[in-house]
């Protein structure tokens, strides 16, 4: 047995994973970075601790049974360290040896989409293809590029910071550091910050967007964000000649609203390529991607 992790920017999700990759047993908590920035990084090895203890002993399992402790997080990683998590205020947390102090298991490290591809390479959307591109649109943009069927990994750190590709100079401030990156306007809390903005309220949830989006009030909001989607979208396709572009996180549950929207639009880019456009596709398995890919090799 296996335990995957899957660090969000709103939540924190814990599953037991058999030998097939089959999550058997789920604990999921939410969380809100914002208010508790300070102290998150202890909030953080809590709340995983207790998601652990939950699956256990909902499964009726015991720790000497796991074998392997994955974890999927939102940023730059080491072997044993998350160096650099903007969206979770996060720097330089030697999580591994944080966990290793109450389960003296094996732990893997990798970025979160890296863990979303690798699963939907293995099991979902893009297990029959060779060259592909993973989008997960949630927080904030993550990425992955498959070429002749391997992933892309440079030697140092994981790389492929797909969000914090500029797509508008002097544009929006990004808490990287840098103005007008990709993930400011086309990740889902972009969205979501603009139409909380339109409706006057500081924040809405995703079933309330699900709902406003129904409405066609909004409509210049959703175009103005799949055409920055579209546009970093495009960016990437003209670099990686993808087959196919897999899209994940709590965008994948948007699909009538937000991704046939998205599809139209970019067949209308102006590709370097236009022999080539790659296949647009939803990610299989959701927001479970990042826990089973976590804990694959």
């Amino acid at each position: 047995m296996k335990i995957g992790i899957d660090i969000g920017g709103n939540h924190i999700a814990v599953g037991l994973i058999n030998q097939m990759g089959t999550i058997i047993c789920k604990s999921e908590k939410e969380i809100n970075n914002k208010l508790i920035a300070k102290d998150f990084p202890k909030i953080l090895l809590r709340t995983i601790i207790e998601q652990i203890e939950n699956v256990l002993k909902e499964s009726k399992k015991n720790i000497s049974t796991v074998n392997l402790i994955g974890i999927a997080v939102p940023g730059m990683v080491s072997e044993t360290s998350i160096i650099k998590a903007e969206n979770l205020h996060i720097e330089n947390m030697p999580i591994v040896k944080e966990i290793n102090k109450f389960y003296n298991i094996p732990i893997k490290l990798r970025n979160d989409a890296k863990c979303a591809a690798l699963a939907e390479k293995e099991y979902g959307s893009l297990k029959k293809s060779n060259d592909a591109i993973f989008l997960t649109l949630g927080t904030g943009i993550g990425g992955a590029v498959f070429l002749n069927g391997e992933l892309l990994v440079p030697k140092k750190y994981e790389g492929f910071e797909i969000g914090h590709m500029v797509i508008e100079k002097n544009g929006i401030q990004c808490n990287c550091g840098r103005k007008g990156c990709f993930e400011k306007y086309a990740s889902m809390n972009a969205l979501k910050e603009k139409i909380a903005k339109k409706i006057g309220k500081e924040n809405i949830s995703a079933e309330e967007l699900k709902n406003i989006l129904r409405n066609t009030e909004f409509n210049n909001v959703v175009d103005e964000y799949i055409e920055d989607l579209s546009l970093g979208i495009s960016n990437l396709i003209n670099i990686f000649e993808p087959e196919v572009i897999a899209i994940g996180g709590s965008f994948a549950y948007f699909e009538k609203t937000l991704f046939n929207k998205l599809n139209v639009r970019l067949k209308q880019e102006e590709l370097f390529n236009k022999n080539n456009i790659p296949k647009l596709v939803l990610a299989k398995l959701k927001n479970d991607a990042g826990i089973v890919g976590s804990v694959l090799n």
